[in-house]
């Protein structure tokens, strides 16, 4: 069996490539790391917590009596564990270093030592380019992250490259672009949307709606991960993008139309600190690889609006029933100036 790690495998895009990968691949093994902090969640996994294939370990990335072994013993490792949502950045910076760096730096220590590591998978974003007022980033475009989370993810791609170039660690580094789905937190955009509309509550829409967001379905983000673990050549950079730019307005109201619901549910909230205007990535170099986006944006969106709609067992708990979401919705939307 290829013995396969996931940090971060009980969140978002973590639990939707455990998923897939071991649907994908038979002769895998997955590990997940995870330490189940308010967005990693047991739930994420229900339905393969006990498949023989897959073992998961409470723990920290920055423990390093934790991680360090699982890393030492792995052929890929899949580093998806960071804390990753702008607003939460904006109000607490520090959570972001201690997990997005020194993590990232414990795991690439325990992967110097690794005797049969062949793949180090580093995850990023396509927000340590900075907004990005025409055109679109190539992976050789200068970096300019302009809040504490894409700060941080900066600074953890760019250490995880100073070890392939300063250890020969087989790193190689993804930025990929908004991810919709499945299981995604609903502190983000589109569960944040569609499960406030469930119940008719407004949604909040930063600013003037201009924001724009290239959106990438997160099964095809996994597909990309899948092909570049054996196609992808050490040290590095792959932009993963959808091709889909949207208007954070346009967006709001597509959600509303597929739900049957008027756009008076729209409420304007101040703009948060440092929004980037837009984002856009060239793929021409994963696409060479043989990759293209295989969900069409229209319909991932429905069948992403369609999950939130049918799961409700899955987010309520969350938005009903955990103080500390409520403190940080009414903060964030609510009490704002």
């Amino acid at each position: 069996m290829v013995e396969v790690l996931v940090t971060g495998g009980a969140g978002f895009i973590g639990s939707n490539f455990v998923r897939y990968a071991l649907q994908t691949h038979p002769d895998w093994h997955l590990t997940t790391l995870d330490k189940l902090t308010y967005a990693g969640r047991r739930e994420n996994l229900h339905d393969v917590m006990d498949d023989p294939r897959h073992t998961f370990v409470l723990g920290d990335i920055c423990n390093a009596d934790i991680a360090g072994p699982l890393v030492e013993r792995a052929n890929i490792v899949v580093h998806f564990a960071a804390e990753t949502h702008v607003d939460r950045a904006i109000m607490a910076a520090g959570d972001f270093i201690r997990t997005d760096v020194e993590g990232t730096f414990v795991l690439l220590e325990a992967a110097r030592r690794a005797p049969g590591l062949r793949r180090f998978v580093q995850i990023s974003t396509d927000e340590v380019y900075g907004s990005v007022p025409e055109g679109a980033s190539t992976e050789h475009d200068e970096l300019k992250p302009r809040n504490p989370y894409s700060a941080s993810k900066a600074g953890a791609d760019r250490l995880a490259y100073s070890y392939f170039a300063t250890y020969d660690v087989p790193v190689i580094v993804t930025r990929a672009s908004n991810n919709y789905g499945p299981y995604q937190f609903p502190e983000k955009v589109l569960p944040l949307f569609v499960t406030n509309l469930v119940d008719n509550i407004p949604v909040p829409l930063y600013g003037d709606g201009g924001n724009v967001r290239d959106w990438l379905h997160v099964l095809d983000h996994c597909r990309a991960v899948d092909r570049l673990i054996d196609d992808a050549r050490n040290g590095e950079v792959y932009n993963i993008g959808g091709g889909n730019e949207v208007r954070n307005l346009d967006l709001t109201h597509r959600v509303l139309d597929l739900m049957e619901k008027p756009a008076s549910l729209i409420k304007p909230v101040p703009d948060r600190p440092g929004h980037d205007r837009r984002y856009a990535l060239d793929t021409t170099k994963l696409r060479a690889l043989g990759w293209a986006p295989q969900v069409p944006f229209l319909q991932g969106l429905a069948e992403t609006v369609a999950w939130y709609q049918a799961n409700e067992w899955w987010w309520r708990p969350i938005k009903e029933r955990d103080p500390a979401f409520k403190a940080y919705y009414e903060a964030q939307y609510d009490r704002r100036p």
